[in-house]
């Protein structure tokens, strides 16, 4: 007997290359997952709109309404998790890519158990923070005028106004919250956010923690809160209360 489709993690390929939709369809059906494809931004926009999907794999390379136009969307009216597929020529709009919100990327052509363990890792991630244990561990934590719900994956400021983080966004911010006053290098960081070191051209990381400080610059944070660390990495400084 198969395995009741609402028991499956449910995943959203937007690409027009029909072969590398059917190998990813094909691929990862066996792996236990529903796969539903789309080949350009209305598409997909139908199928989150009346489908359960858990991640999206957005091709960068689209015609017409480009990947970049699509994470834009994605982030203004979606809040699921997103791996980037993308060209090894395509740094830039990786970076841009990462800089508007997307979780992860992977280059083309790519292994397909690559990005198997990658959407994994995303999606456990997400799993993770929203188990009743974790919630239960971690409770409310304060930190700089900040207030961080673990429970709702939530962040308010001073003055109790939320501030929208995305999955990534919230994911190295709560590595921070968990590790004050202790440097963290970019393998530290791309280890528990992505199972991987950061390559020598990685800019993953920098670009996550530009977006971040920027959100919290822009609702009031100490100054200094996350510092750079010259050739070593990255430093939370901030008194992390709990309760």
């Amino acid at each position: 007997m198969s395995e009741p489709t609402a028991s499956k993690q449910q995943i959203l390929i937007v690409e027009d290359d029909v072969e590398i939709v059917e190998i990813v369809r094909r691929y990862f059906s066996a792996q236990g997952f529903v796969v539903r494809a789309a080949n350009d931004g209305a598409a997909m926009r139908a199928v989150l709109e009346s489908e359960p999907t858990d991640i999206v794999l957005l091709d960068l390379g689209l015609p017409g309404e480009d990947g970049l136009a699509l994470m834009r969307y994605l982030r203004s009216a979606w809040n699921g998790a997103v791996i980037m597929l993308t060209g090894r020529a395509d740094s830039v709009d990786r970076i841009v890519g990462l800089e508007l919100g997307a979780d992860d990327y992977v280059t083309k052509p790519f292994d397909l158990r690559e990005l198997l363990a990658r959407v994994r890792s995303v999606l456990r991630r997400v799993a993770d923070a929203k188990s009743p244990q974790a919630v239960a561990e971690d409770g409310l934590l304060r930190f700089g005028g900040f207030r961080l719900n673990p429970a709702a994956r939530t962040l308010f400021d001073s003055e109790g106004r939320e501030i929208a983080l995305t999955t990534g966004e919230y994911e190295l911010l709560s590595i921070f919250v968990s590790n004050p006053d202790r440097v963290l290098s970019r393998d530290d960081l791309m280890t528990k956010l992505h199972g991987r070191d950061a390559g020598p051209y990685d800019r993953a990381i920098d670009v996550g923690v530009g977006r971040l400080r920027r959100k919290l610059d822009e609702r009031g944070a100490p100054a200094g809160l996350i510092k750079s660390v010259r050739s070593a990495g990255y430093l939370f400084a901030a008194r992390v209360e709990r309760g």
